[in-house]
């Protein structure tokens, strides 16, 4: 997957974060700092899952009516042998986006920044781009040029298509969770990628439905989601055994995971002096269409 350190690569797994990651996000089932009762089995009956899908559509809403909340971050992305962990922690506007974070990947630390859908990353010193400390990368053209659909997914606040896309039979309750001293009801919900917006370009990309997990508060918001991908990436030509020959996509597997906690916290982002950023826009979109 190369060099985990370098610039293109850490800006690689922020975008991830931002572009794939809050649309369906958590903060994983690993993260150990979740008290788990399991003992709750699914609630049966009809009833029940009535009751869990409209739990789990009404969240993104009573969720974004918060305005604002603390977040952690984590992106782990895996092929082959190799894993990388990306993890953020920052705050977020839950209702337009903005956020700001600082994501840490193998011990080097990046600050970031979104700002009306654009990205800005401070990166480690030495790593910039044309001597500038920040990149940008415009998260609606690099959306766009890619076929991702609506940037609204990019975020909880905006995903009420998300939320269409659940029906009675795609959740299940799986018990009780305390996380970080609250308590929280754990629902697995299965998506249909086709009823997503654009969703024929996403089912190409992973395949036709999504996995995620979410922990709801006793106030129906949102305290932790997670899924996992597995994406299709086309193998380099300089790596295929011929250039007249194809080769089987590599698989790419992607677990996110948010979560969030003191709702209504105070925050301030802002993009920083246009003299410091270097617009990284169009070779961050040949990357990821390619």
């Amino acid at each position: 997957m190369g060099r985990a350190g370098s610039g293109t690569r850490v800006g690689a797994l922020a975008v991830a974060g931002v572009l794939v990651g809050t649309v369906l996000a958590g903060c994983g089932d690993d993260s150990g700092s979740a008290d788990r009762t399991e003992g709750a089995a699914a609630q049966g009956g009809a009833d029940a899952q009535e009751q869990g899908t409209r739990a789990v559509r009404s969240a993104y809403d009573k969720t974004s009516e918060e305005d604002t909340a603390r977040v952690t971050l984590r992106v782990r992305t895996s092929a082959e042998d190799t894993s990388i962990t990306a993890d953020g922690r920052g705050t977020i506007d839950l209702e337009d986006g903005d956020s700001v974070m600082t994501v840490t990947v193998q011990g080097q630390r990046v600050e970031q920044r979104v700002v009306d859908q654009v990205l800005y990353q401070k990166m480690p010193k030495g790593q910039a781009p044309g001597d500038k400390p920040w990149i940008r990368i415009d998260l609606n053209k690099v959306a766009s040029r890619q076929g991702a659909g609506d940037q609204s997914m990019s975020d909880p606040a905006r995903s009420a298509a998300f939320a269409k896309a659940i029906t009675d039979k795609d959740v299940t309750e799986k018990g009780t969770d305390t996380i970080d001293g609250v308590k929280t009801t754990r629902y697995r919900v299965t998506v249909d990628v086709a009823k997503l917006p654009h969703g024929a370009a996403l089912r190409q990309q992973v395949g036709p439905t999504l996995p995620m997990e979410v922990w709801l508060d006793e106030q129906g918001r949102i305290r932790r989601q997670q899924w996992d991908m597995t994406l299709k990436t086309p193998m380099p030509s300089s790596e295929r055994p011929s250039a007249d020959s194809s080769a089987a996509p590599q698989q790419l597997t992607v677990r996110t995971v948010m979560g969030f906690s003191d709702f209504g916290t105070e925050l301030e982002a802002e993009a920083p002096p246009a003299g410091q950023v270097t617009d990284m826009t169009g070779k961050a979109a040949r990357r990821g269409s390619g």
